[in-house]
């Protein structure tokens, strides 16, 4: 014992006494105790938790919900440790379990938090180092050593000191507040979405609203924390702002036209639409982009700006029923009544044809191969497709017009000889 106390004292560290080493040992059963805690109240509370998120706050693919039990589990430990570690002035012996049992939860409920709204992991990890490190050290001696340490590293310039104790508050101030940001554009966009007085469009405008009044309250707070004096830019704002007005004209532009877009309803998800060679249904109505999904499962990202200044056709503008035309060509010998008729059938008994208005059959033309008609039939249901109406009238109208009797026409040429060359014909 006599040793270890001299190879102490060589260090400079002072042998600790009998009281220390009991009060180091209560304060292990007690970190003990709350992590127990902890684990429990991650296995009771987090399903309810997770259950309650799924029901009021979560949407498909949401990151949180499945991280929930971590996080009471971690989270509730490290209440439970900063609250003993508040509770009492420990020693620095008893406070270091203490301490490292309470930045060890803290930094793993700071992850849980952290992946789970998008985080990047390398910002992620980075938190959780600061959280860690601040939490131990307050609980074994105090931040000021580290804090006096961090900021003589850096360099004055002007009024203004740059310190890697600066650069870290700024880095986890930037972090934090984005994370932040993130969780509550997930919260307001749900409580948009269940607000049953809004139609769709209103809702996502609300949506976007509320996101850009978040992003803009968040700037600002961050701002007023990091003590940053915006005046001090008051001699480059004008040409920055210039600048920034004509890189970011484009963006600013769709922004604007989506908002406009949403506000006079003329283009809302679910619309099916026909903007140059790309037609399909309006699938969402972003910051920059509408997104419309093809038939053939391609979607296609057309900038806000174009739908303001192209001309859109809107199949589902006013009224969802969309006419559908089908040329059918007849022979000229055929009973073209007959005919007729059996257009009309066929076009009754497909499924998505609508009674009402009724189908109908007009003669278009007499064509050079046969008499021309077009079948007008109506849809309700533009989204899921044309051409499969098209398709299931005519193949239904085929087999009636073979049971019947009924030719269609093809192209062909009749080639008249009126005379035959005297060597041909020897």
């Amino acid at each position: 014992m006599t040793a270890v106390a001299n190879w102490l004292a060589r260090y400079g560290i002072a042998m600790p006494s009998q009281m220390d080493v009991l009060e180091a040992a209560i304060a292990g059963g007690l970190v003990l105790l709350a992590l127990v805690i902890g684990v429990t109240s991650g296995r009771v509370l987090g399903p309810r938790l997770a259950n309650w998120w799924k029901d009021h706050v979560g949407r498909p693919g949401d990151g949180l919900r499945p991280r929930l039990c971590l996080i009471v589990r971690h989270g509730s430990a490290a209440l439970l440790l900063s609250m003993l570690l508040s509770a009492y002035p420990w020693s620095p012996l008893a406070g270091a379990p203490i301490g490292l049992a309470l930045g060890a939860a803290a930094a793993l409920t700071t992850h849980q938090l952290m992946r789970g709204v998008g985080i990047p992991r390398w910002a992620s990890w980075g938190v959780e180092a600061i959280v860690f490190i601040a939490l131990f050290s307050r609980a074994v001696g105090g931040l000021k050593p580290i804090t006096q340490t961090l900021d003589a590293v850096g360099v004055t310039v002007g009024s203004r000191r740059l310190s890697l104790l600066a650069a870290i508050t700024t880095l986890l101030t930037i972090v934090v507040l984005v994370a932040l940001v993130r969780l509550v554009i997930r919260v307001l966009d749900h409580v948009i979405d269940r607000a049953h007085a809004l139609d769709p469009t209103q809702r996502i405008l609300a949506q976007k609203i509320a996101s850009i009044a978040a992003v803009v309250l968040a700037f600002f707070f961050g701002i007023d924390l990091l003590g940053i004096d915006l005046t001090a830019f008051a001699v480059f704002s004008g040409a920055f702002g210039l600048a920034i007005g004509f890189g970011m004209q484009k963006t600013i532009g769709n922004l604007i036209a989506g908002i406009i877009l949403l506000m006079d309803r003329s283009i809302k998800p679910g619309d099916v639409i026909v903007v140059g060679e790309s037609f399909g249904w309006v699938n969402k109505i972003g910051v920059r982009a509408v997104s419309v999904v093809t038939r053939d499962g391609k979607e296609h990202l057309i900038p806000n700006e174009d739908l303001m200044t192209r001309e859109v056709e809107n199949w589902s503008y006013s009224d969802r029923n969309v006419r559908v035309r089908i040329p059918v060509s007849v022979a000229y010998s055929c009973d073209l009544k007959l005919a007729q008729s059996l257009m009309l059938k066929a076009a009754t008994e497909s499924p998505r044809v609508l009674k009402s208005p009724k189908p109908n059959v007009w003669l278009t033309a007499y064509g050079n191969d046969g008499v021309e008609h077009e079948i007008l039939a109506w849809i309700s249901d533009p989204e899921s497709g044309v051409g499969n109406v098209r398709s299931d009238v005519l193949n239904r109208l085929w087999f009636m017009f073979r049971d019947a009797g009924i030719d269609i026409p093809f192209a062909q040429q009749d080639v008249y000889i009126r005379s035959w060359p005297d060597k041909a014909r020897g």
